[in-house]
């Protein structure tokens, strides 16, 4: 499957309704993230990483879909790396919360 806002869109609705193996989901971050660091056209790049993966990875994790601990160092690096979009650095506040032990997550 092609990588795109799209593909993350359609794998957030299947992960709603039907159980996959973790292993599968943490193979598809995985691509995700690979992706977002490959990408050359700095605007794709902004798009994929804002709109398509943060709000994907962010909505597993809200849905208790993932685990994030089983890959929570790669998705610290991705965040750091990409702490200028504003939505990777709520995400890794986001982290940061669970990382701490907070029970309720917000925003």
């Amino acid at each position: 499957m092609e990588l795109s806002v799209h593909s993350m869109e359609v794998m957030n609705e299947l992960l709603a309704r039907v159980v996959l193996p973790p292993e599968y989901i943490h193979h598809y971050i995985t691509k995700c993230i690979a992706h977002c660091e490959n990408c050359k056209d700095r605007l794709i790049q902004h798009r994929f990483c804002q709109t398509g993966f943060v709000f994907f990875l962010s909505s597993l994790i809200r849905n208790n879909i993932i685990d994030v601990k089983d890959l929570f160092i790669e998705v610290q690096a991705f965040c750091i790396d990409f702490s200028r979009i504003k939505e990777a650095a709520g995400l890794f506040r986001l982290l940061k919360q669970m990382d701490n032990g907070v029970t309720e997550i917000t925003s």
